[in-house]
């Protein structure tokens, strides 16, 4: 760049010297609405809301820090909630073990579709986890312990640690506020750790992270993987919330679903999929039981999102003058 060009760059914001004070005031007061929301609002949509939030984040994970659109995530998030919920029903084991087998088993098959779909970049990986995702829904349809278009129904929630009465929705709104906080802070600290940076560095250029002698297959199948097991995660969580596992949970609109909430609140973001999956989880909450159809009010919100908010409501915060100076810098 010029001497000429750089002087009608525009001069950085500068932050202000409260910023960190205000951005940790600002986490504790979501921390502390977070402890009482329970006894303000129904506590099964906030449940569902988290564990939606949650998913959002682990698609992110893949979408914004690495790059790759997956059409596919919806296997992750369905098959996890059926073994969570199979294992927990037919098993009888506790639910924090029939969680982790769903972690486990989302894993395992992200590592399957992983290695088939990390070959391949762009519109073709996207196809390749969508048809992917589509041959797991059909297995799912006639697999016998998914009891086909019935679903796995009266799942018990059962007793966490053998102690703590999950039956109790107080107690179950905790444990799923314990399980969201953990799976945002495992991927706040994977997308901070070296690991995260080369994630970033193939993201904005593949070609040199290779020539740096970075194994670029490595990498993309690591995030590919820790994106699904907490899709998984999220998955198994929401099938101990409502106490079932259906197709729903592995259909492609669930995948779409997942994109829309995380293109709504901002890729690249940590807490931008979690206002998108508020706002989508929110519409088909209230507008439910209306009579005009909530995909429609939906579509028409993302359409002006698109329009005006072109990196997400939390991203276009991050971009603005005020985001800039609070010390939040967006991440393209």
């Amino acid at each position: 760049m010029s001497a000429k060009s750089e002087s009608h760059a525009a001069p950085a914001e500068p932050t202000l010297p409260q910023a960190a004070t205000i951005r940790a005031a600002a986490l504790v007061a979501i921390l502390a609405f977070l402890m009482v929301a329970p006894f303000l609002f129904y506590p099964i949509f906030l449940m569902k809301l988290l564990c939606f939030a949650l998913f959002a984040s682990a698609f992110n994970l893949l979408l914004g820090y690495t790059g790759f659109l997956s059409f596919g995530h919806a296997a992750f998030f369905g098959g996890a909630a059926y073994v969570s919920a199979h294992a927990v029903k037919e098993w009888g084991v506790t639910p924090e073990v029939g969680i982790l087998l769903g972690v486990a088993f989302a894993a395992a098959l992200g590592l399957v579709m992983g290695l088939i779909a990390i070959r391949r970049t762009g519109i073709y990986f996207a196809m390749i986890t969508l048809a992917l995702s589509q041959m797991f829904f059909f297995f799912c349809l006639q697999a016998p312990f998914t009891h086909g278009e019935d679903g796995l129904q009266g799942v018990p929630r059962g007793h966490l640690f053998g102690v703590i009465d999950l039956s109790s929705q107080t107690n179950m709104y905790f444990f799923v506020l314990a399980v969201f906080l953990l799976g945002v802070g495992i991927v706040w600290r994977f997308v901070n750790s070296p690991f995260g940076m080369i994630l970033k560095s193939i993201r904005e250029n593949e070609a040199r992270a290779v020539s740096l002698g970075y194994s670029v297959a490595g990498y993309k199948l690591g995030a590919f993987v820790m994106s699904a097991a907490l899709a998984g995660l999220a998955g198994g969580t929401k099938a101990l919330v409502f106490q079932f596992a259906t197709l729903t949970d592995v259909a492609w609109q669930m995948s779409g679903e997942v994109i829309l909430m995380t293109l709504l609140g901002g890729i690249g973001t940590l807490i931008g999929p979690v206002v998108g999956a508020g706002l989508v989880v929110t519409l088909q909450n209230y507008l439910a039981t209306s009579d005009f159809p909530v995909t429609i009010i939906t579509g028409v919100v993302f359409m002006v999102c698109v329009l005006l908010f072109r990196r997400g409501l939390i991203g276009e915060f991050y971009a603005s003058r005020l985001g800039r100076r609070l010390g939040f810098r967006p991440e393209r």
